[in-house]
Formats: structure tokens, C-alpha cells, sequence
């Protein structure tokens, strides 16, 4: 059990432990600011997918948006409970559509059984299978010793694609809202506050936020 204070002495304590969450909120925000200023790599090869429309290219996975976040979601042989619980837990790509986003889910399995654990699910997102491309290995989400998860984001320039962030392990765990999924791209919420690059069109907060079905 923790101590037990009085309202005010308890009130005071949680003050000055906000004191810290703030400290600790600005320091986030210099972060994803440092990333948003991150160079990029462009991607050359042509890799093709499988997805429920049939064969596409990366760059088709964009679905006509300037930015795309990709889930690689650990599924060679069967299905990852923990990249399961983090589907879960993804917000409605609708708020990311409206800052110029998509995001998709990548695994090795054939579509087939991709189609069929998302069926089982409930998910809409898109996913696809990268089965018989170098795609995984590129990415370095499939290594020598085995398989895991990870989260790339790319970005478009005409007909060009670069490849702007990748974190794995626990960089990917804290996510889950589509706020901290757009931290993570160069854009970023594309909100007034934040320190952007120059060629980054902004509007203000909370002006952008629609029902997912309002957009």
C-alpha cells in the first residue's frame, strides 16, 4: 500500500509530480521535433504486395496520401498475439486520412490466412502480404535470427518514395493513438504549435478533428 494523506496533502504532492509530467511532455515534443528534421533514404526496388485487391506496388499502399505508416506485423507461419494486441489498440484510420495519412499492415503469410485472422479479428485496416519479396529483409524486420515486428514510415515526393523512421521493440509499444502515430512522420499532427519543417502546411489544433465517419 502507498501512504495515506489528507485531500490537501495529497492535492499538493500531485502538483509537483505534474511538475515532472510536463517536464517530461516538452521533452517529447523536442523528440518527435528532432524527428520530423530526420534525413531520408530513398527506396529504389520494387517491391510487390498481395492485398484483397490483388497484387500492388509500394506505391500503391500510399492510397493517393503524401505519408504511410507501416505495421510489420509479425505472421509467417501464424499469428503474433502481441502485434495482435497492438491492432487492437489502433485508432481509426480515418483521423490519419485527414492529415494526409495511411497506414497498412505488412506480414510474410500468404493473404489467405492474413484475410482469414483479420476476418476473425473484426480489423478494417489494410493489410498485406510482402510473401516472395525481399521486402521483410530490406526493412529489418526479417534478419538471420528470425523474425520481429517493427514500424517504418515513408513518404512520398511526386513519384518518388523515402523511407523517413523505423522503430521496433518498445519505440513501437507506446503507440496506439493516431496522435502518436503522426508523431512519428515527418509531417507530424501538421498542427500550429509544432516545430515543423518549413515546407510542412499547418493548421490549428483540434480545428481538424472530425467523427471518423464526418470526414
Amino acid at each position: 500500500m502507498q501512504p495515506i494523506l489528507s485531500a490537501e496533502e495529497s492535492q499538493l504532492q500531485q502538483a509537483q509530480f505534474l511538475v515532472k509530467e510536463k517536464e517530461f511532455t516538452h521533452l517529447s515534443d523536442e523528440l518527435n521535433a528532432h524527428r520530423r528534421q530526420m534525413p531520408f533514404t530513398e527506396i529504389t526496388k520494387d517491391y510487390r504486395f498481395v492485398g484483397a485487391e490483388g497484387e500492388v506496388a509500394l506505391a500503391d499502399l500510399f492510397s493517393g496520401r503524401r505519408q504511410l505508416i507501416i505495421y510489420d506485423f509479425m505472421f509467417a507461419r501464424s499469428p503474433c498475439t502481441g502485434c495482435s494486441m497492438m491492432v487492437d489498440n489502433m485508432g481509426h484510420s480515418a483521423h490519419l486520412y485527414a492529415r494526409d495519412t495511411a497506414r497498412v499492415l505488412i506480414s510474410l503469410a500468404p493473404y489467405p490466412l492474413l484475410a482469414a485472422h483479420k476476418q476473425r479479428m473484426g480489423w478494417d485496416h489494410l493489410w498485406y502480404s510482402s510473401a516472395g519479396s525481399d521486402f521483410n529483409r530490406d526493412f529489418n524486420v526479417t534478419t538471420d535470427s528470425g523474425e520481429t515486428f517493427g514500424i517504418s514510415v515513408l513518404i512520398r515526393d511526386g513519384e518518388r518514395i523515402f523511407r523517413s523512421y523505423f522503430t521496433t521493440r518498445r519505440g513501437a509499444e507506446y503507440l496506439g493513438s493516431n496522435f502518436t502515430y503522426l508523431d512519428l512522420t515527418p509531417m507530424g499532427r501538421q498542427e500550429l504549435w509544432e516545430q515543423s519543417p518549413a515546407w510542412v502546411n499547418q493548421t490549428p489544433p483540434y480545428q481538424w478533428w472530425k467523427k471518423h465517419d464526418e470526414y
